[in-house]
C-alpha cells in the first residue's frame, strides 16, 4: 500500500480510524473526532492538506479559548484607547457579553447563538443604542480573531445590529435657552450659553481655560477636554478628536455675559479654568446634576432634556442660519460628515422662504434676459415657462 503524502492514517482498537497531520506550525494533531472507515479519515486529511495550502487553516487550540479570555487581551491590546473608550469597552464586556457568553470558547460561537444574545440583552430592558454597541464591539473582537487565524469566519453578521438608532432629541427655541439661564444658579449662565451658542460638549466646557478664551474676538478655542471616570478621578486630556481641536465664533449677544462671567467667578492667569463649583473645584458632570435639574423644573423644561441636548440645538441653529456642512463640521469637532449631516435640513418655512426666493430669482432672470424686459401691454405679468 502506498504511503499517505500528507498525514496519517491508523486503526484504533474500538475499530474506528484516527487522522493526524502535521500544521504549518510544525506541530503534530489528531483531527477532532474519530471516523467510521479508512476512506472518510482520508477525505478530511485531504481536505485538512487543501485548507493549509489555502492558508485557510487556523489552530484548534487556540480557537477553543474562552471568548472573555481573548476579549480581555484584545482590549488590553490597544494602548491607545482613549480613556472613555476603555471604561465603556470594559464596561460592554462586563455588563453584557462576559454573563451571557464569555465562557463560551471562539469555536463554538454560531451566528444563532448570538442572535440569541443580542434578543436576550434587548428582552431584559437594555436599550437598543447600548445593544448595539455591545455587538459591534463583539464583531470587532471576532474580527481580530479571524484575523489572528483563530476563527474560519466571523459569526457575527446580523443585519443592521451594529446600528444605533437614538431617538431624535429635543430642539430648544431660544426663548427656552434664555429661561434655562434664567433659572440656573448664575455662576452657571455662561455654560449654558456656551453649549447651545458655541455647540460646545460638557467635557470641552469644564476643560475651558481662561487663555482659551478672547472675549476681543469673539472666539473659543477648544484644545482639551475634562473626563470624569468611573473610579472618580477627573482627567483633563485631548478633545474627543484630532477635529476637536478647533476654534468657535460666538454670536455677538454671548460676550457681554461671558465678560462679566469672567469678572464674577473666574480667576486671574491663564490657566484658570473658566467653570468651577461653588468652591472652586473643576467641574463634574456629577455635582452639576443637581443645579442642572433645578433649573429644569424652574424653567418648566421637561426633566428629559439632557445637558448634551444644548449642543444638539446649537447645531440646528447653526444649520438653520446657513452653515455648510463643512461649517458644521467644524464648529461640532467632527471629521466625518455623519454627524453633521443630520442637521442639514430644514423646517417648512425655511423652504418655503427657498421656493420664494428661487422664484423671484428665475422670474428676474427671464424678464432681464430671456425677455429682454416686459412687454408693454402685458403689465409686467410672470411669463410662462413653457407655451405651446
Amino acid at each position: 500500500m502506498a504511503k499517505r503524502r500528507f498525514g496519517r492514517v491508523r486503526k484504533l482498537s474500538s475499530g474506528r480510524w484516527q487522522a493526524r497531520y502535521p500544521g504549518p506550525d510544525g506541530i503534530d494533531r489528531p483531527a477532532p473526532n474519530t471516523f467510521a472507515n479508512k476512506t472518510d479519515a482520508a477525505v478530511w486529511l485531504t481536505n485538512k492538506e487543501a485548507e493549509i495550502l489555502s492558508k485557510r487553516w487556523f489552530d484548534p487550540a487556540r480557537a477553543a479559548t474562552p471568548l472573555e479570555e481573548f476579549a480581555e487581551s484584545w482590549i488590553n491590546e490597544r494602548p491607545g484607547l482613549r480613556p472613555k473608550t476603555l471604561v465603556l469597552y470594559n464596561g460592554l464586556l462586563r455588563n453584557h457579553i462576559k454573563p451571557h457568553i464569555g465562557k463560551r470558547p471562539l469555536n463554538e460561537l454560531t451566528p444563532p447563538e448570538l442572535r440569541a444574545w443580542r434578543k436576550t440583552l434587548l428582552d431584559g430592558g437594555l436599550g437598543p443604542v447600548t445593544t448595539a454597541k455591545a455587538y459591534r464591539l463583539l464583531r470587532s473582537i471576532l474580527g481580530t480573531a479571524v484575523e489572528d487565524r483563530m476563527l474560519e469566519f466571523n459569526p457575527c453578521y446580523i443585519k443592521g445590529a451594529s446600528s444605533e438608532k437614538s431617538p431624535e432629541r429635543p430642539i430648544l427655541t431660544l426663548l427656552e435657552v434664555h429661561r434655562l439661564t434664567r433659572s440656573i444658579e448664575p455662576r452657571f449662565r455662561a455654560l449654558i450659553l456656551l453649549a447651545a451658542m458655541g455647540s460646545m460638549r460638557f467635557g470641552e466646557l469644564a476643560g475651558l481655560q481662561r487663555r482659551d478664551v478672547s472675549l476681543t474676538r469673539g472666539v473659543v478655542k477648544v484644545r482639551q477636554a475634562a473626563l470624569e471616570l468611573p473610579t472618580g478621578a477627573l482627567r483633563i486630556g485631548p478633545p474627543k478628536s484630532d477635529a476637536g481641536m478647533r476654534e468657535i465664533y460666538l454670536p455677538d449677544l454671548v460676550t457681554e455675559d461671558l465678560r462679566m462671567h469672567f469678572e464674577l467667578y473666574v480667576k486671574p492667569g491663564p490657566d484658570a479654568f473658566v467653570f468651577t463649583g461653588a468652591k472652586g473645584a473643576l467641574l463634574r458632570r456629577s455635582n452639576f446634576q443637581r443645579p442642572w435639574r433645578k433649573a429644569l423644573l424652574a424653567a418648566e423644561l421637561p426633566l428629559t432634556l439632557h445637558f448634551h441636548d444644548l449642543r444638539h440645538t446649537g447645531n440646528n441653529w447653526a444649520a438653520e442660519s446657513g452653515a455648510t456642512l463643512a461649517d458644521l463640521m467644524q464648529r461640532m469637532g467632527h471629521a466625518s460628515t455623519r454627524a453633521a449631516v443630520r442637521y442639514i435640513h430644514t423646517r417648512d418655512s425655511r423652504q418655503r422662504e427657498l421656493a420664494e426666493r428661487m422664484s423671484e430669482h428665475l422670474i428676474a432672470d427671464l424678464n432681464g434676459t430671456a425677455l429682454e424686459g416686459p412687454d408693454e401691454d402685458d403689465g409686467g405679468a410672470v411669463p410662462a415657462l413653457t407655451g405651446t
